[in-house]
């Protein structure tokens, strides 16, 4: 049995369907340029929820989507499950003042890991979890997003990376597009051409049409491009990306698509030839690199951190009895590189706590023209499982380099 084979049983659909849930409703907040991980999010939640009581508790259960009591099995179980699949990587990290005594249950409910001690002297401390945050994504983030003072006692952090070579690679293109913002400066584009036409499909929401193209990665990891009606909102375009993983929403697939314009930027062509050639699904895509930090603070309801960011009193008796501790930074940095050879995502997220021609054309094929050369979203996910990793909105591509070859393995 392989480890993907294995991580398939482990991430467990419970957890699927909790992180996808949050991952829908973070979206929901998406009005610009970004990319977030619920998947980075949601174990340190439920770990948190295992440890809190009182109203903290109950709200935390309801981001979750699950009882607080079975957070931290399904936690850890998503943890585990990730770090099984080649090409992704998750851990969690844990840093303790040293008068903090934490109570064994719930320190034996986290992953295996790191656990640090905070030492008082806040360069050292913010040294040390800086380069923790370095080494577990590869150096794709760069620091741990957390304000670190005198007054922390506690800081709980999960680091996830996402590295998959496609498939079948891209060409790298100027981007030909009429979108005018991305007109103005020659952008980098990607193109290809398959004659799998199932790589893409049109999701029927209540919303409009969303076209989607599955773009496979080695290791069963892939990217979803999802490209909605001009001026659709980009929450309401990567919820049917996630409504479509979890059989919301009817997809039209390739090869039962109609002539004409079927979808946002797709077209279906019949066309005349000299020989019989296979169907052809032709790709133009732009290439992204994005970088996002998320305040987690701004949003406590969406992320059930109402009442745990109360410092008057302690939230939190079943992670230190004889300590009382409130949340006071929930932030995540996290990055997402799209190019023509591969996918690379990372997210780092922290959690503080202190006190409180003229041929003769005989034969017919199909040709089916997906143009992504506006605004449109991604998700990029474990194809088995079918778990969202990141997801993002793609506004402002990168300019087209003078060696793109080059450049590309700059970035590797």
């Amino acid at each position: 049995m392989t480890a993907e084979t294995r991580a398939r049983g482990r991430v467990g659909s419970r957890a699927v369907r909790a992180v996808n849930g949050l991952t829908a409703r973070w979206a929901a907040t998406v009005r610009d340029g970004t990319v977030f991980s619920a998947a980075g999010v949601w174990p340190l939640l439920a770990f948190l929820a295992d440890g809190a009581a009182g109203p903290a508790r109950s709200e935390l259960a309801e981001a979750l989507g699950l009882p607080a009591d079975q957070a931290a099995f399904v936690g850890r179980e998503l943890i585990t499950g990730m770090a099984a699949v080649p090409g992704l990587d998750s851990a969690v990290g844990l840093w303790t003042a040293r008068t903090l005594e934490l109570r064994p249950e719930w320190a034996a409910g986290l992953p295996a890991g790191m656990h640090g001690v905070l030492t008082g002297d806040v360069p050292a401390d913010r040294r040390a979890m800086d380069t923790w945050a370095v080494e577990r994504t590869g150096g794709l983030v760069e620091r741990l997003p957390l304000p670190v003072t005198e007054a922390t006692e506690l800081v709980l952090a999960n680091a996830l990376t996402m590295r998959t070579e496609w498939l079948t690679p891209f060409d790298e293109v100027p981007l030909e597009t009429a979108y005018g913002p991305w007109a103005a400066t020659e952008r980098l584009g990607l193109r290809r051409s398959t004659a799998v036409l199932d790589r893409i499909g049109v999701v029927d929401t209540p919303h409009g049409r969303v076209t989607r193209l599955t773009v496979l990665g080695r290791h069963a990891l892939d990217v979803h491009l999802l490209l909605g009606e001009e001026g659709t909102d980009p929450g309401r375009v990567l919820g049917a990306g996630v409504g479509a993983l979890a059989g919301q929403h009817t997809v039209l697939p390739g090869p039962r698509l109609p002539y004409g314009a079927v979808g946002p930027g797709l077209t279906v062509r019949r066309e005349r030839g000299t020989s019989p050639r296979p169907p052809t699904l032709d790709v133009t895509t732009a290439a992204f690199d994005l970088r996002a930090s998320h305040d987690l603070r701004a949003s406590p309801r969406l992320f059930g951190l109402t009442t745990a960011m109360d410092t008057d009193r302690g939230h939190f008796p079943g992670i230190s009895g004889g300590h009382p501790l409130a949340l006071d930074a929930a932030e995540q940095s996290a990055m997402a590189r799209f190019g023509a050879l591969g996918f690379r995502a990372a997210a780092v997220t922290a959690f503080g706590a202190v006190a409180g021609g003229v041929p003769d054309p005989r034969y017919v094929t199909t040709t089916v023209d997906a143009r992504f050369d506006r605004p449109f979203g991604f998700l990029a996910l474990h194809r088995h499982s079918r778990l969202v990793l990141a997801a993002g909105w793609v506004t402002d591509p990168p300019p087209f380099p003078e060696d793109p070859e080059e450049e590309w393995k700059e970035r590797r």
